[in-house]
């Protein structure tokens, strides 16, 4: 435990917190006697998850509303960026998995390793309080929200659904063009078509971000306020 104590940059005083942070419930209907899941620390970890990222994008940016806030912060702290960033931890390895669990693949299990980030964070939190607790979220968080620019939180493709979505004769389809560069730096192009009319073409590093962008033109060519 000392070599995770190191990797979270905490020491624990109730060293029995971490361990029950890493117990699944696997490994606790196993063994029965002594153990309890990491479920209930997981519950925890959400909302204190929650109000920590809540509190920095608040302040971050004081002028978004509350529906793209809700969307940003979705964004960081989705199940794809928890397990991320409890790999990066090599939380796996100390998990304890009930041995079905453990030869089934579980710790690399995308679900059980972002619940176990959650779990890890509630038992800072229980043991020395909101300040390290969000000392360990920030350094992932503030990370993750540099290498989103403002379009990754904008999500266009919805926002033309609901346009033409009020009539019900119409429908849009989303169709690759082009791509172009070599295999690591290919580059997208997709047009959007209402009906058998194209409204809107884009580009991106991938088919969704392409269709995104598709999708801007559309609702910019349409006078519509994004």
């Amino acid at each position: 435990m000392k070599t995770l104590e190191e990797k979270l940059n905490y020491k624990f005083k109730n060293i029995s917190l971490l361990h029950n942070a890493l117990t699944h419930s696997s490994y606790a209907n196993e063994v029965r006697s002594g153990y309890t899941s990491n479920e209930r620390l997981e519950f925890l970890g959400d909302s204190v998850l929650s109000i920590i990222v809540s509190e920095l994008l608040y302040s971050r940016f004081p002028n978004t509303p509350e529906g793209e806030l809700t969307k940003i912060r979705a964004s960081l702290v989705c199940e794809k960026s928890l397990c991320a960033f409890s790999r990066e931890l090599d939380i796996g390895s100390y998990l304890k998995l009930g041995k079905g669990e453990d030869k089934g693949g579980g710790r690399e299990r995308d679900s059980i390793l972002a619940d176990a980030f959650e779990a890890v964070l509630a038992a800072i939190y229980l043991d020395g309080g909101m300040e390290p607790a969000r000392n360990h979220v920030m350094k992932f968080v503030l990370r993750e929200l540099e290498c989103h620019d403002d379009e990754s939180f904008k999500d266009y493709k919805t926002a033309l659904q609901e346009i033409i979505q009020r009539n019900p004769e119409e429908s849009v389809t989303y169709i690759l063009t082009g791509e172009s560069g070599p295999d690591h730096d290919k580059v997208f192009t997709v047009e959007v078509h209402l009906n058998s009319n194209v409204i809107g073409r884009g580009t991106g590093k991938n088919k969704k971000k392409a269709e995104q962008m598709a999708a801007k033109q559309a609702l910019e060519l349409m006078g519509e306020s994004i």
